[in-house]
C-alpha cells in the first residue's frame, strides 16, 4: 500500500466539495502541459488529491461520507478535466467501483473499503481486456481455491489508476460466467503493474497492463458484480456521468486557453483593420460559436446530473431509463464539443500557437483519446430509440 503524505481530510459536504475541487484545479493547472509534456506521472498530486478527502466524497453518509450530490460529482471531475484530463480521468473507476459496493456489497465490505476510501485510499482499476470479441467479453477467471478462497488469473489493459493504486478492482468471470469484482491490494502476490501506456492523448494516466498469475483473493474481497444489471440501476448512467464531465471540462479547459492565447499573444489578420486580434469580427464570431457549443454541454452535463440524482432518489425503471437517456445525450455533447474545441484552438489563436514548446495540442490529443472510450454512435441510436418508440436502453454498464 502507498502511504499518504499526510491524513485524508474528511470532506462534510457538496458545497465544500466544490470549494476543494476548484482549489485544487487551479493547483493542477499550472504544470499540466509539463507533466503532458515529459510523460511526469503526477504521483505527487494524486497524493494531493486524496488528502484532500476528494475520492471520500461518494461516501454514504451513514459510513462518515458527504455521499454528495450526482451535480456536484459531475462539477468536481469537470473542473479537474479543465486543469488536466489525464489527472481528472485517474480517479474515474475509483468512484465507479465505490458505487459497486455501495449497490453489491456486503455490510461488512462496505465498512471496511469505506474506511480505506475515507482513508485517503485510492482504487485503480482492471476491467477492460485486448484481444477479445468485444468490450464484454471478459476471459480473466476467478476460480475457486483453498478453505474458500479464490485465484485470479488473467490480463488487462487499459488498467487506469492501477500503477497508483492501492486497491485494484478486478473484473472476472467466476461460477457460471457471473461477473464479479475482485478487490485485490496492489501488492498482492502473482498481480504484477506495466507502465507501458503510449496514448497519443492522456499520457500521465498509466493506463497500461495489469498481469495476473493465481492471485489469492479471500471470499470477502469479492463482489458480485453480475447483480447489479439485474433491476434498474446507475451503475452505467455515474459511470458515463463522469466520462461526460471530463469531456466537458476538457472542452471548457481548451476553450480557455484559446481565449488567453488570442487576448495576448495572436495577431489581428491585416485585412481586418483592427489593431488587436481580439477585435477580428471573424474570430468574435467564431469564438461565439466555440462558446455555445460549450455551454450546451455544460448545460447537459448538468440536465443529465440531475436526472441520475433524481433517479436515485425514486429508483425504477422509468427514472432509470431517464437518467441513462440524459447521461447519453450529455456524453455525445460534450465529447463533440472537446474534440471541436480543442482542434479549433489553434484555427482561432494562428501559427504560432502549433509550437510543440507550448503544449497547447494536449487538449485535442485528451479529447481524441478520451472520446474513444466508447462509441457515441451507439449512444444517438439508444437516444432516437427511446424517442420514437419508448425503448429503454440496455443495462449493460455503459449507459
Amino acid at each position: 500500500m502507498s502511504p499518504l503524505p499526510e491524513p485524508a481530510h474528511v470532506i462534510a459536504d457538496d458545497t465544500e466539495a466544490l470549494k476543494v475541487a476548484a482549489a485544487l484545479a487551479e493547483e493542477f493547472r499550472t504544470g499540466a502541459a509539463e507533466r503532458d509534456a515529459r510523460r511526469r506521472l503526477p504521483r505527487a498530486e494524486l497524493d494531493r488529491l486524496s488528502a484532500s478527502g476528494l475520492l471520500g466524497i461518494t461516501v454514504p453518509a451513514g459510513h462518515g461520507g458527504a455521499d454528495v450530490a450526482a451535480v456536484t460529482l459531475a462539477e468536481v471531475f469537470r473542473l479537474l478535466a479543465a486543469a488536466d484530463a489525464s489527472l481528472a480521468q485517474i480517479p474515474q473507476s475509483h468512484f465507479v467501483y465505490i458505487n459497486v459496493l455501495r449497490r453489491q456489497g456486503t455490510r461488512a465490505q462496505r465498512e471496511f473499503f469505506f474506511g480505506e476510501v475515507l482513508a485517503g485510499k485510492r482504487f485503480g482499476n482492471a476491467q477492460s481486456e485486448a484481444g477479445t470479441r468485444h468490450v464484454q467479453d471478459i476471459r480473466t477467471r476467478l476460480d475457486p481455491g483453498a478453505a474458500g478462497s479464490y485465484t485470479l488469473t488473467g490480463v488487462k489493459h487499459y488498467s487506469t489508476g492501477a500503477l497508483f493504486a492501492d486497491w485494484i478492482p478486478v473484473l472476472a468471470r467466476g461460477e457460471n460466467d457471473d461477473l464479479q469484482v475482485a478487490y485485490v491490494p496492489r501488492d498482492a502476490p502473482g498481480l504484477t503493474v506495466v507502465d507501458d501506456w503510449d496514448g497519443m492523448g492522456q499520457r500521465t494516466t498509466a493506463s497500461g497492463t495489469v498481469r495476473l498469475t493465481a492471485v489469492p483473493v479471500p471470499a470477502d474481497r469479492v463482489v458480485p458484480h453480475h447483480l447489479t444489471f439485474r433491476g434498474p440501476q446507475l451503475h452505467g448512467a455515474v459511470a458515463q456521468l463522469l466520462h461526460a464531465a471530463i469531456d466537458a471540462g476538457i472542452a471548457s479547459g481548451a476553450l480557455a486557453e484559446a481565449v488567453t492565447f488570442v487576448r495576448t499573444k495572436s495577431r489581428p489578420w491585416f485585412e481586418s483593420g483592427v489593431d488587436t486580434a481580439a477585435e477580428d469580427p471573424l474570430l468574435i464570431q467564431r469564438f461565439g460559436e466555440l462558446a455555445l457549443q460549450v455551454r450546451g454541454a455544460e448545460a447537459l452535463l448538468a440536465a443529465a446530473a440531475r436526472a441520475v440524482d433524481a433517479a436515485r432518489a425514486r429508483l425504477d425503471d422509468e427514472t432509470a431509463a431517464e437518467a441513462s437517456i440524459a447521461v447519453a445525450a450529455a456524453k455525445v455533447a460534450a465529447a463533440d464539443a472537446a474534440v471541436e474545441t480543442g482542434s479549433s484552438l489553434f484555427e482561432v489563436s494562428g501559427t504560432r500557437s502549433a509550437l510543440d514548446t507550448l503544449g497547447l495540442h494536449r487538449h485535442w490529443r485528451d479529447a481524441r483519446t478520451h472520446t474513444l472510450h466508447d462509441p457515441a454512435r451507439w449512444k444517438i441510436q439508444h437516444i432516437g430509440r427511446y424517442v420514437l418508440s419508448g425503448t429503454k436502453p440496455p443495462r449493460h454498464g455503459l449507459l
